[in-house]
């Protein structure tokens, strides 16, 4: 029925789903660094776990910013060889059927929304802190209107840092808990940081953040995830304590969950933005 992806900045995702409510095992292999071999190496995986079944969508996202009409990249900084390449547009010549794209956190978002650790709440906020920092805000289901996509991870939170030449930082969120930032930081890989101190500090810069995205988009429901919330990382419930002292202009805080789905996430995202696109 439906061909999903997620492409990432170091592996791509693929499966296929039969009735629109659950998916085979997935396709795992490492994001190719050319858009050309990409999309071979996607059409190759593809007709391995088709198997020659009809499928009518193809859905999923990548990580980076798209143009307006979702149908190009326009900022990968993982893969900035993708840059401007018309993926829908080969997508569709590969497969021949619809083929619908969106940043992959939005995609992990609307998974989360939908079945995972947001599912029956109406207003959902879904950050990731990752390799950098991403989300998005899904409304009843959906994710929400938007021009260019959400980028709350370069939400500036210190503007001192963000106008100075000389800094290490820029100011902005990402700076401060993504794990690129912490590999520069510390110079070496954050899974063998095991200094709860410093995991704690990156709580608190961590609360700042989701103080903004409560203040600005009002959910019912937080839905933390990304490589950085595992459990050596930032923990959920450091972020919350925290978060106690800093948010005070609404009477009740929202919940803030861990993420459920884990790395299918995209996959289970794709297939409910494949549904709410395709009636059959």
């Amino acid at each position: 029925m439906y061909l999903l992806f997620d492409i990432g900045g170091t592996k791509t995702r693929l499966a296929f789903s039969k009735d629109g409510e659950t998916f085979e095992d997935p396709e795992i292999f490492a994001t190719a660094e050319s858009f050309d071999e990409g999309m071979e190496l996607i059409k190759n995986a593809a007709e391995k776990i088709i198997k020659g079944r009809k499928i009518f969508a193809v859905a999923g996202g990548i990580a980076g910013t798209l143009s307006e009409d979702k149908k190009e990249t326009l900022v990968l900084p993982n893969i900035p060889t993708w840059q401007g390449k018309p993926i829908v547009e080969t997508l569709r010549g590969i497969f021949n059927v619809p083929v619908f794209l969106e940043n992959d956190s939005a995609v992990v978002g609307l998974g989360e929304a939908v079945y995972g650790a947001g599912k029956g709440e109406k207003i959902v906020s879904y950050i990731t802190v990752s390799t950098g920092v991403g989300g998005a805000r899904i409304v009843n289901g959906k994710i929400d209107e938007n021009r260019f996509g959400f980028e709350p991870g370069h939400q500036i939170i210190d503007f001192e840092e963000a106008h100075c030449s000389d800094c290490n930082m820029k100011g902005e969120l990402e700076d401060y808990v993504s794990g690129h930032s912490l590999e520069k930081r510390f110079k070496m890989d954050p899974r063998d940081i095991s200094d709860e101190k410093i995991w704690d500090e990156l709580a608190k810069a961590l609360a700042y953040g989701i103080n903004n995205v409560i203040v600005f988009w009002s959910p019912d429901i937080v839905v933390l995830g990304g490589s950085m919330m595992k459990e050596r990382g930032i923990k959920v419930e450091n972020v919350k304590l925290h978060l106690k002292n800093i948010l005070k202009i609404f009477p009740k805080h929202p919940k803030i969950k861990h993420s459920a789905l884990g790395d299918l996430g995209g996959i289970y995202g794709a297939m409910a933005l494949a549904n709410q696109k395709i009636k059959i």
